[in-house]
């Protein structure tokens, strides 16, 4: 039997709510990390060891909320439950768990400390009309989305 819950009716290819690839949870959790990096980790001042347990904690906590948001919003707004956790036993409502909440840590500050000084040093290299038109088709598939589901 044919699960309903992630059945795409689209004619397009879609990851998640919208018709592209873009999904919200991860870009609401990048730009999460990406703020949290730029006004709270930044400014603590301690060894790295102990900034980096740090930095854990508060990824970890923050996209949790993240994930949560993410959830309660694609259903509210697109009607579309993408992922519901009720069935773990450790789940904070349907949206988040905290089995899950380590992994999103791990995550973060693999993407910080490792990933985003590569990351840096490859966005400054792309011409900001590049960025201009990747803002302008992710902001064109948030429309047609809206309009079409």
């Amino acid at each position: 039997m044919e699960s309903t819950l992630f059945k795409n009716t689209s004619p397009l290819k879609t990851s998640g709510v919208l018709n592209g690839p873009i999904t919200l949870v991860y870009g609401l959790g990048g730009i999460a990390i990406i703020l949290i990096n730029k006004y709270i980790i930044s400014k603590i001042k301690t060894n790295k060891t102990i900034k980096i347990i740090i930095s854990f904690i508060i990824y970890a906590i923050a996209l949790a909320i993240v994930e949560f948001i993410s959830g309660y919003l694609c259903k509210l707004i697109f009607g579309v439950e993408m992922w519901n956790y009720e069935n773990k036993k450790y789940h904070i409502g349907k949206y988040t768990c905290l089995e899950y909440i380590p992994i999103w840590g791990t995550i973060a500050i693999i993407i910080t400390y490792i990933l985003k000084p590569f990351i840096d040093k490859i966005l400054k290299l792309i011409p900001k009309e590049a960025t201009y038109l990747f803002l302008l088709i992710l902001s064109l598939d948030t429309i047609i989305t809206l309009i079409t589901k």
